[in-house]
């Protein structure tokens, strides 16, 4: 049986298993195959933090809007680059290392022009193929630290020259190990801000148990167990990241809250945030969209999910499709990217003066967002979070 296992050092408990991973000074991490006996014996050990088994993850899809062919930029800057403050701010996240774990990425798209590009496959298929046959990926990087495209300003964060791409959705699917994995791995390769749009799959993890010959009763008391082992296992692993257990530094994981609400619908309705976005220290992000109202400009997308701690531009949003050209897109997923931009930029700044940990970022992030007239806390958190402008 596969295992997502956060224990102490030392704890006496699978002794013989190489694939321990020290990721502090007296915690070490597994993702392995237990036998059954290892297993009931584990669940019972107190030196061990979390273990989960791992579940699906899936895509957290982009959603068709009203207005898709609306114009989404204003002389040659995509509009939620203005919404963030980031055309006026003089930072670009020169120097910040920035994580996209997504379906990959077109490397050879204009807009990553002149970028390191570390990238790694953790899908089926080969580690070093992590190009983009979705386009998720591609959109969502074009957003934090996209170049110039055809004249017109995509990125949030155009200043960043090194970016970690790991690809964890693809057509084999993805699980909360291989996410799990990916994490670490961001950080080993230095990553100061992860950003990730995708949801453990409870539905069909359901789904996949019931085609098993499961009894549907049994399959879903199995599938709603693990995934409250997995809420266990990352609200301890993000503490981790968040605090600098985790490999000696700390990184800010900014994940989206989800698209799966239908606030102005004939038969509305709201659902909150889903996992991982809710791990305690993630920092979930919804999503805004423009109106034609000029008392009231911006309001809640209508797919975005309640209980974000903050939240983004997210409809009809510019980017980097696969091929070279543009695409519009709106989701959760796209303002992810603007808010893992603007945490970028504050980590530019950090570093000017001292180290940019995940907690002044957060700090950062939540102090500069605005509330604007017309939104709620409820709906949009904190509110906005705006690009340092000095």
């Amino acid at each position: 049986m596969e295992m997502l296992i956060l224990r102490r050092k030392d704890s006496g408990l699978l002794e013989s298993m190489s694939a321990t991973r020290d990721i502090g000074g007296e915690i070490e991490a597994l993702f392995q195959d237990l036998p059954p006996g290892e297993v009931r014996g584990l669940q019972r050990d107190e030196n061990v933090l979390g273990a989960a088994e791992p579940m699906p993850l899936m895509l957290i899809s982009p959603v068709a809007t009203a207005n898709p062919g609306a114009s989404t930029a204003a002389a040659g800057v995509a509009w939620g680059i203005r919404a963030v403050g980031a055309a006026s701010s003089p930072f670009t996240g020169s120097g910040v290392s920035v994580a996209v774990l997504d379906t990959g990425i077109d490397a050879r798209h204009p807009a990553f022009s002149g970028i390191e590009i570390v990238g790694r496959n953790f899908t089926s298929g080969d580690p070093r193929d992590f190009s983009d046959s979705h386009g998720h990926g591609t959109h969502c990087a074009g957003t934090i630290l996209g170049r110039a495209v055809q004249g017109t300003r995509i990125g949030v964060a155009p200043g960043v020259r090194r970016a970690i791409i790991g690809k964890v959705l693809g057509p084999g699917g993805g699980s909360t190990g291989t996410l799990f994995t990916a994490i670490n791995w961001a950080i080993e390769n230095q990553a100061q801000v992860i950003s990730m749009s995708l949801g453990m799959d409870l539905v069909g993890f359901r789904d996949r148990l019931e085609a098993r010959g499961i009894h549907p009763k049994q399959a879903t008391s199995t599938a709603m167990r693990v995934l409250i082992d997995n809420v266990r296992f990352f609200d301890k692993f993000g503490n981790l990241l968040r605090s600098g257990t985790a490999f000696g530094r700390s990184a800010l994981v900014v994940a989206a809250s989800g698209n799966e609400s239908n606030r102005f619908g004939q038969s509305p309705f709201v659902l909150g945030t889903a996992y991982p976005a809710a791990t305690e220290d993630f920092l979930s992000v919804g999503a805004v969209e423009r109106t034609d109202d000029p008392g009231h400009a911006l309001r809640v997308a209508t797919f975005s999910n309640a209980g974000a701690k903050v939240a983004g531009p997210g409809v009809d949003i510019l980017s980097a499709a696969p091929g070279g050209g543009l695409a519009t897109m709106s989701g959760t997923s796209m303002a992810t990217p603007h808010i893992a931009g603007v945490a970028a930029l504050w980590a530019e700044k950090i570093m000017r003066g001292g180290v940019a940990t995940a907690d002044k970022l957060l700090q950062r992030l939540i102090g500069s967002a605005v509330i604007p007239s017309g939104l709620d806390e409820a709906d949009v958190g904190a509110g906005i979070p705006q690009a340092p402008q000095s």
